[in-house]
This record gives C-alpha cells, sequence and structure tokens, in this order.
C-alpha cells in the first residue's frame, strides 16, 4: 500500500507543467498492477499519458484525478517549485494541492480496498480537460469522485467553461498615415470595453454569478503600421440556466455584427442533486456534517460524466483552492491522511452495497 504523503512527495518531484504526464503514470502503474489492477495506459501524444485501473467485477465508483499542473517559474518561487519537501503542516511544491495530494490519497485508499472500483488519472486538465475528452471504454459508473482542492469539504458540481476567441478585421496603412486604414485594434478594444463593463450576467442560487473574463488580446506586428487584424480569447464560467449558447449569443449582442466569434472549449456545469439518496448516503461517508456547496473551476467531470452515463458527481480533495495556481503552492500534510482515510470509508460503504 503506497503511503499517500511519500506518494504526493514522488509526484511533486516530476515536472508535470503542461506535459510530462506519462512519467506521473508509469509511477501510478506499478502499484496499481501489484495490487492486482488491470492497468490500460495511453500516450496518444508523446510524453502525455491517462491511465486506467479496473478491480472487481461488480458495477464500480469512479475516482479521477488530473497529473498535470499549470507553470511554475522558479525565479518566484521562496523554495524549489520540485522540492516535494515538509515544512512543519506542509508538503510544498507545484501541484501539492492542485492536485497531486488528491491523486495519492486515491490510490492509496483503492489499493487497500475490495470494493468494485475505477480509477481515471489524466492529462492536460489544466488547458481544457485534454485528456479526459480523448478517454473511451469506461464502465458506466453511478458515482464519480474527483479529488480536486476542495479542503476536505463535500463539493456537488462546478460551473461550465466557455473559451471564446474574439476577431475583428481592419485595413492596413502607414502608421504616419492612420486615416487611411482601419485600425482593429481600436475595434476590437471597444467590443473588449463593452463586454468587461456589462453589468447584467445572471446568477444561479446554486453555482453563483456567471462570469466573463478577456484573458488575452493580440494584435500587430510593428508600431508603424496600422493593424489589420485584432485577436482576444474570453474565459466565461457558464452556471446552470445560463447555457454556452445563451452566452454566445450575449457576447455576439455586445462585440458587434462585425466581431468574429469561435468556440475554443465548450465544457458543461455540474449540478449533482443533494437529495439524491446515493449521494446523501456516501457524501456521508466521506464527511458527516456536510452542507452542499459548488466550485467555480471546471473539472475533469464535465468531459467524463457522459462517457459514465451521467454519474453523481461529488468533488472532494485535500488540497485547498486558495493554493490552486499560486506561487510557493503547499498542502496540509494532515489533510492528505484525513482525505485517504475518508476515501477507505466511502469505498468501504460502498463494498458493502455489494
Amino acid at each position: 500500500m503506497p503511503d499517500p504523503i511519500e506518494l504526493t512527495q514522488r509526484l511533486v518531484r516530476l515536472d508535470t507543467r503542461g506535459g510530462g504526464e506519462l512519467a506521473a503514470a508509469e509511477l501510478l502503474a506499478e502499484p496499481l498492477r501489484a495490487a492486482g489492477f488491470t492497468v490500460r495506459l495511453s500516450e496518444p501524444e508523446p510524453g502525455r499519458a491517462n491511465l486506467i485501473a479496473r478491480r472487481g467485477t461488480g458495477t464500480p465508483i469512479t475516482l479521477t484525478g488530473h497529473l498535470d499542473t499549470v507553470p511554475a517559474d522558479p525565479a518566484g518561487w521562496s523554495f524549489d517549485p520540485h522540492s516535494g519537501e515538509i515544512d512543519g503542516d506542509r508538503l510544498r511544491g507545484r501541484g501539492s494541492s492542485d492536485m497531486k495530494a488528491g491523486v495519492a490519497a486515491i490510490m492509496a485508499a483503492a489499493v487497500d480496498t475490495p470494493a468494485s472500483v475505477q480509477l481515471v488519472f489524466t492529462f492536460g486538465e489544466e488547458t481544457g480537460c485534454e485528456g479526459a475528452a480523448r478517454i473511451t471504454g469506461l464502465e458506466p459508473s453511478p458515482l464519480l469522485l474527483v479529488a480536486e482542492p476542495t479542503a476536505n469539504r463535500i463539493v456537488l458540481g462546478h460551473k461550465g467553461a466557455l473559451w471564446l476567441r474574439l476577431s475583428a478585421r481592419g485595413r492596413s496603412a502607414h502608421g504616419s498615415r492612420p486615416e487611411l486604414g482601419e485600425n482593429a485594434v481600436v475595434a476590437l478594444a471597444r467590443a473588449c470595453e463593452r463586454i468587461h463593463r456589462h453589468p447584467d450576467w445572471p446568477s444561479s442560487p446554486t453555482h453563483g454569478a456567471a462570469t466573463v473574463n478577456i484573458g488575452t488580446f493580440h494584435a500587430g506586428s510593428q508600431p508603424n503600421l496600422v493593424p489589420d487584424h485584432a485577436e482576444a480569447q474570453l474565459d466565461i464560467r457558464t452556471v446552470p440556466g445560463f447555457s454556452a449558447d445563451t452566452a454566445r449569443a450575449g457576447i455576439a449582442e455586445l462585440a458587434g455584427a462585425d466581431t468574429g466569434i469561435e468556440t475554443l472549449l465548450d465544457l458543461p456545469s455540474i449540478d449533482t442533486d443533494p437529495a439524491d439518496p446515493l449521494v446523501a448516503e456516501l457524501a456521508g461517508t466521506l464527511c458527516p456534517d456536510w452542507t452542499p456547496q459548488y466550485a467555480t473551476f471546471f473539472t475533469d467531470a464535465a468531459r467524463l460524466s457522459a462517457t459514465l452515463g451521467d454519474p453523481a458527481v461529488l468533488v472532494y480533495g485535500p488540497g485547498e483552492p486558495e493554493q490552486a495556481h499560486v506561487t510557493d503552492e503547499t498542502c496540509s500534510v494532515t489533510a492528505i491522511g484525513e482525505t485517504t482515510a475518508a476515501l477507505r470509508r466511502l469505498l468501504s460503504a460502498w463494498a458493502e452495497r455489494g
């Protein structure tokens, strides 16, 4: 049985910043095979891998985590982003909270249970659930647990994510005669300003407010040339009652008819019913005194749910949401142990159901 603290350290010491997930998948595959799991490891792109592991003959419960992390510039950190060192109760390093501690807790709990279980470890979650989108052949499952950072709180779903590319066309001219051209930067900047200042995005009573962020803006090649093309990328977080189609229509109206719109990513929101008897029973094994919460970030559940037959989704992990993507990322060592123990209770309850 792998020790979850030590396994977290080993995972953090692997550089999987937007690539290199194969090394992490291979690290996990060995103890899973030794524990009697059937392991399927796929590498659709060099160095990037998904791992699916299955043990037991009954209907499985599915647990998932991603192996990639966001980048970390060592120049801005006060310690090595891949140190994996422990300082007091804090395990240090990129991915410690988001979400290698969650992956390690899944591993430690899963190899120590008689339950029918299916494990899914993915690449490329941070860039739009790329790995999860490549996965086929999963067994249907009534419950999917995602060990993303929730500070050991029960989260029943999350917002959707819609990424759009906006574009504007102009007419090039010499920078000394701008009146002879049409500046695409100005046109798209005005559209972005209208979108940015729009005050009336809808709100959900469970998931909170929909949000729109203008994340990138690119145009021009040199200052003495009127740019004839400009592009911006938007990150829209959708909520129940505010679909991707509705969001696209709202953006199109604000941007204007001359603005091009292309969809880059469309992930649905996840909304598990807290009154579902299965959810109430199994969530209680993780945390007896819990109240429904919903996350602002997206997870691989947005891709995996349809493949698994639309299971109930629980998000529960040892990392802290406030630590995700930050400089000097850390995770509580105590929380890793608590999550591992809670996942063992969950899997024991599933085994008792037969």
